[in-house]
This record gives structure tokens, sequence and C-alpha cells, in this order.
């Protein structure tokens, strides 16, 4: 199994307001995508870290193995969520995967 981890911190220019919305809909479309994705066997969203937390939202999931983590990459359920809940309003993305 492969566990694939991200921390996203977003753009400065959006309020507190428009950042909590913003990590609903980063969690709502992504953990909207379980149950969907072949391969994909479980997947989280993180919005409210501890004031020591250096990003905003962070994704915990695993995958049957790395190939089914390459296919969610690019599977068009994937890249819907990432183009319109996601990408637009990230400054940074930190990733890590690794074998459980």
């Amino acid at each position: 199994m492969v566990r694939h981890v991200i921390v996203w911190t977003l753009k400065d220019e959006y309020s507190d307001e428009e950042k909590a919305q913003i990590r609903r809909g980063i969690k709502e479309g992504l953990e909207g995508l379980s149950g969907r994705i072949p391969g994909l066997v479980e997947i989280h969203v993180l919005t409210e870290g501890l004031p020591s937390s250096s990003g905003d939202a962070m994704l915990d999931s695993f995958f049957e193995n790395e190939d089914a983590l390459k296919a969610y990459s690019s599977n068009p359920l994937h890249v819907e969520v990432a183009t319109t809940k996601v990408r637009p309003f990230v400054k940074v993305r930190s990733s890590f995967d690794f074998e459980v």
C-alpha cells in the first residue's frame, strides 16, 4: 500500500473567511472521490490544524500501490477537483509518498 500526503499553503491574498471557504471546497471535492477512483483505498483532508501548523490543509490518502497513485493523478475526476478547487488557490504544495 502507498500513502500519499500533501500539505497546501493558500495564497496570501485571501481573507481568513475566504481561506475557510476554500478549505471546505478542497475537503468536499477530494473526499468526494472516495469510492469513485480505482485503487484509491482511503482519502481524508484535514483543514483545522493547530496554530503551530505551517500549512492550511493536508491530504492524507492511501492507494493499493504506486501504479494506482499514478493513475489517480491523471484520473479525470481527480483532475477536475484539482483544477477547480485546489490549484487556483494554492501558493505552496508539498507532497510525500511512501510505502506502508
